[in-house]
């Protein structure tokens, strides 16, 4: 039997204008934050990202921390650190401990040019910065947790394009509220794969089925024992978990598409165990 090949395609015109919205609202800001989902700390980041901001200053997020192996992350942190240049944190946006840390990084990126305007004689002002990153790595939720402690709007800004909204963070930081979207070309379908595996692309884009027995055959090679335990299956087939969970249709056959279901939403709410699924 021929078997279903996983193919996930974006258009071109959606990366261009997403790009010439992110290249707009970067003459904005002093720094950038960029958000990365942790669980593909290499495969959610735009390969281009050097190009695209150029010298601006960043600071990166390994997003959604809490669903990996800590210690396993921690090697990626040095990897993004010694690949990139700048600082990098791991973030949980459903914990607020590290948002002083966070702060005051980004504060610190902003810096210099800050020093760079004031030497022209301007007065200081707080840093600007904006979030980008690509879809469903939690740039949302890093804003609402930035932005929680302070609703003010300060709207326009001299010089600054009047539709932008800023929110005042703290009397050193200023958050430009509108979200940069960097989505990602899609030769690389390895890696586009990874990230349907963790829904950061539309679901129109590809078939829960063959999306799940991918994740399924990945989880086998780096994870397959926690996996097994975990829907008490002795091989990773959907066909072996519909029948351990006695999700069945007419006929006595399997409910492959409900299964494909529940396991995707129970890897990306990480029911399943904690799991980095790049290779360092």
């Amino acid at each position: 039997m021929k078997k279903d090949k996983l193919h996930i395609h974006w258009y071109p015109g959606h990366i261009a204008k997403a790009e010439k919205k992110l290249k707009e609202q970067l003459s904005l800001v002093d720094a950038v934050i960029e958000v990365i989902d942790a669980r593909l700390p290499l495969s959610s980041s735009y390969d281009n990202i050097t190009g695209l901001l150029g010298e601006k200053p960043r600071l990166i997020l390994l997003n959604k921390a809490d669903l990996t192996n800590s210690d396993e992350l921690s090697k990626f942190v040095k990897i993004l650190e010694e690949k990139s240049g700048y600082p990098v944190l791991k973030s949980d946006a459903k914990n607020s401990k590290d948002l002083n840390v966070i702060v005051k990084k980004a504060v610190e990126l902003s810096e210099p040019r800050i020093q760079a305007l004031m030497k022209k004689g301007l007065l200081r002002r707080p840093a600007r910065v904006m979030v980008v990153g690509m879809p469903n790595v939690g740039k949302s939720s890093i804003i609402n947790k930035l932005t929680k402690s302070s609703k003010t709007k300060i709207g326009a800004k001299a010089g600054v394009t009047r539709q932008q909204q800023w929110v005042r963070i703290n009397p050193q930081l200023d958050l430009l509220d509108t979200p940069g979207i960097i989505p990602m070309k899609q030769e690389d379908q390895q890696r586009a794969k990874k990230l349907a595996f963790v829904n950061a692309v539309s679901e129109n884009a590809y078939s829960n089925e063959i999306v799940a027995k991918e994740l399924l055959t990945l989880l086998n090679e780096k994870y397959p024992e926690t996996v097994k335990e975990f829907y008490k299956v002795d091989n990773l087939f959907l066909e072996d978990i519909a029948k351990s969970r006695n999700w069945i249709v007419s006929g006595g056959n399997p409910d492959i598409e409900r299964t494909a279901v529940y396991l995707l939403r129970d890897f990306r709410e990480g029911k399943i165990g904690k799991f980095i699924l790049d290779e360092i």
